[in-house]
């Protein structure tokens, strides 16, 4: 009898141990904006999905984490991240200079370039100028780096004009209320170009990606000397970039390389 109670509280005590190394080891908080598909947006039921999410799962996973997604407007969530609100931010957010001084980032999770978009055969130039399109109104997300580029080269000899949301801003354009606007590649291609608004649109020009302006990709933004997580998140990275999770993502939701 003894014994049998002996047996079965070592049991337990193994099944209990079991359990706790089952359960995951924390929390993280992974800001994004939710308005920018196809790497980020909301769905029918009012939860996040898209290429974003779906990589902030499988680092979360990589490093045996729970992964909280947490939703701000794009110029909130810097300081939602210094106010403690948030971990991380994962929302195709590129590592620019200006940045670097409020926020530590990881390696890059992608890069695509910048590009213009307008009505079909309303800016007919392979390579667009200042000079080009002078007077023409121009289309920025405020707060971005597409904003900065276009308010340092154009601002001079065409207004610029600035939405809180792309959606906001390609329906100021499908209205005829600006002339162009500027936006990420494959942000634009399938978010807008590829939906039933965009038909009668275009991508103009040429790819814009000056490190001066566009930094050196998109990473993911942390405190400021939270060099714990940032190195977990870059080791996380480097094993979905090798194990083949980042290209099952990719090919989710793109026909062509994003990193």
């Amino acid at each position: 009898m003894k014994r049998s109670a002996s047996l079965f509280y070592i049991i337990t005590l193994l099944g209990l141990g079991q359990a706790h190394a089952q359960a995951p080891t924390e929390e993280i908080r992974i800001a994004m904006e939710g308005k920018f598909p196809p790497f980020e947006e909301m769905d029918a039921n009012g939860n996040l999905k898209g290429f974003n999410v779906d990589i902030a799962n499988a680092l979360c996973a990589e490093m045996k984490a729970k992964c909280k997604l947490v939703r701000f407007e794009w110029d909130e969530l810097i300081p939602a991240l210094k106010a403690q609100k948030a971990d991380a931010i994962l929302a195709s957010m590129a590592i620019t200079p200006e940045r670097q001084t409020q926020v530590d980032f990881t390696n890059k999770y992608s890069h695509t370039p910048a590009f213009f978009f307008a009505r079909k055969r309303r800016v007919p130039y392979v390579y667009i100028t200042p000079k080009r399109i002078a007077g023409m109104k121009i289309g920025a997300q405020n707060g971005t780096t597409n904003d900065k580029y276009v308010s340092a080269v154009y601002a001079a000899t065409s207004p610029i004009v600035r939405y809180e949301s792309t959606k906001e801003m390609y329906a100021a354009l499908v209205k005829g209320e600006i002339d162009l606007v500027l936006d990420d590649s494959v942000a634009g291609y399938y978010g807008f170009l590829q939906t039933p608004q965009g038909q009668n649109f275009e991508m103009v020009g040429s790819s814009i990606v000056e490190q001066k302006y566009f930094g050196e990709g998109a990473g993911i933004a942390v405190r400021k000397g939270d060099k714990a997580l940032r190195e977990r998140l870059n080791k996380a990275l480097a094993a979905v970039l090798d194990n083949g999770v980042y290209l099952e993502v990719q090919r989710k939701y793109f026909i062509f390389n994003v990193y």
